[in-house]
């Protein structure tokens, strides 16, 4: 593949950056940009989302005549890198999980009418969206999480459509949702046995049980536990066929695994360009710190990481827009970025020492944010399993070149 961008993606990339510059950057700083839970302010949100639509820069992987940006996932690498430059870029763009991934896998199955009721809405940035698969344990210790065959939340049919009874949680956005992707156990059959539904948040038979207090920074809407006591979905809120369920999973999670990457790229540049600018001028021990050999070495082990997680990022973007799977590459980039985030924030608060360690820069925010990402859309442990049977299988041609 040729690493070089489109002049046209490369010029659009730019416009990013000099609103992330101009408009987001600046706000990070003042303590009323902030919600409660240290997402923007969603007045705030509201008139910066009006910004980055009025200049073209919205919903950036939907199709054009839905208002979208109509670009592929390997333009949209580089376009997402630079929206997270700032915590808060994601969200303006319209770029964000869990909508991104919603907004995707919606565009790529549902019927013509289910995206006029469900997925415009969302492109729109009328309503958002949230993805309902993982579960607590139950008493025998199990639960749907990296494993959607542990899926006991159930859909019964009956004359009208379905039932659904369970329980889910870690529900990313549920807080804040109106509109929902559900994933129910609806036979026991192992490859077929779990469907998809759409339902909205005004419908009876389910509730929010709480909302899961965690360790980082959250989304908007937070992340929930949710009860299904009686939950009615009529037939055409069905998402694919009957036993479709874990077929949609597997479309939905593999590029919302890599769209992760690109935004994390950008959080990992971001702590490092902070980092750069406190030791270029910080003075101590008779010189200034970059000019400490132990300082130099921490930011280029930092950077060549970041370089490595692009290089993956990018590689697995291409290939799933030439129509592979990208099933090693995708799980490749999702660990080798999630280390290289956790090693640039890390890294960053500790050049910046107590600097870092306060509210001061974005970093101390970076770096509780990003110890999910080794555990999000599949543990690092996970995909190492995956890329350790691809190995099994495929032998010497798990590294063959493409022909």
């Amino acid at each position: 593949m040729d690493f070089s961008l489109p002049p046209e993606i490369d010029q659009l990339r730019g416009r990013i950056r000099a609103f992330v510059n101009d408009r987001l950057i600046p706000l990070e700083a003042d303590r009323a940009s902030y919600d409660a839970h240290e997402s923007i302010d969603t007045g705030l949100l509201q008139t910066l989302r009006a910004e980055a639509r009025a200049q073209g820069l919205w919903a950036l992987n939907m199709p054009k005549q839905r208002g979208g940006g109509g670009l592929k996932l390997t333009a949209l690498a580089a376009c997402y890198e630079e929206m997270n430059r700032s915590i808060f870029g994601p969200v303006v763009f319209h770029g964000a999980a869990p909508d991104d991934g919603n907004m995707r896998v919606l565009n790529q199955v549902a019927t013509e009418a289910q995206k006029t009721r469900w997925l415009q809405p969302i492109i729109d940035g009328a309503v958002q969206s949230a993805f309902v698969m993982t579960e607590p344990m139950d008493e025998d210790g199990a639960g749907c999480g990296s494993d959607p065959s542990l899926t006991y939340t159930t859909a019964t049919r009956t004359n009208a459509g379905w039932v659904v009874k369970g329980r889910k949680w870690f529900i990313t956005g549920a807080g804040a949702a109106q509109h929902f992707i559900l994933i129910a156990r609806t036979s026991d059959d192992p490859r077929r046995g779990l469907s998809a539904f759409l339902f909205h948040a005004d419908q009876p038979g389910w509730r929010i049980v709480r909302r899961i207090p965690i360790m980082g920074p959250e989304e908007h809407g937070g992340h929930c536990e949710l009860e299904f006591d009686g939950l009615e979905i009529p037939e055409e809120n069905l998402l694919m066929q009957e036993g479709d369920g874990l077929k949609l999973t597997q479309i939905r999670l593999g590029p919302a695994r890599l769209t992760h990457c690109m935004r994390w790229l950008g959080l990992a540049r971001r702590s490092l360009e902070v980092a750069m600018a406190y030791v270029e001028k910080r003075r101590s021990f008779g010189g200034r710190l970059i000019d400490k050999e132990s300082v130099q070495g921490q930011i280029g082990q930092a950077a060549m990481e970041i370089q490595i997680g692009r290089l993956l990022t990018m590689n697995a973007a291409w290939k799933l827009d030439q129509g592979d799977f990208a099933r090693k590459e995708v799980s490749m980039a999702k660990v080798v970025v999630a280390d290289a985030l956790h090693k640039a924030a890390d890294t960053a608060l500790q050049l910046l020492g107590g600097r870092g360690y306060s509210k001061d820069t974005p970093v101390e925010w970076i770096y509780r944010y990003a110890r999910q990402a080794r555990l999000v859309d599949g543990a690092s442990e996970v995909h190492r399993m995956v890329l350790a049977n691809f190995m099994r299988k495929e032998g010497t041609d798990f590294f063959k070149w493409g022909v």
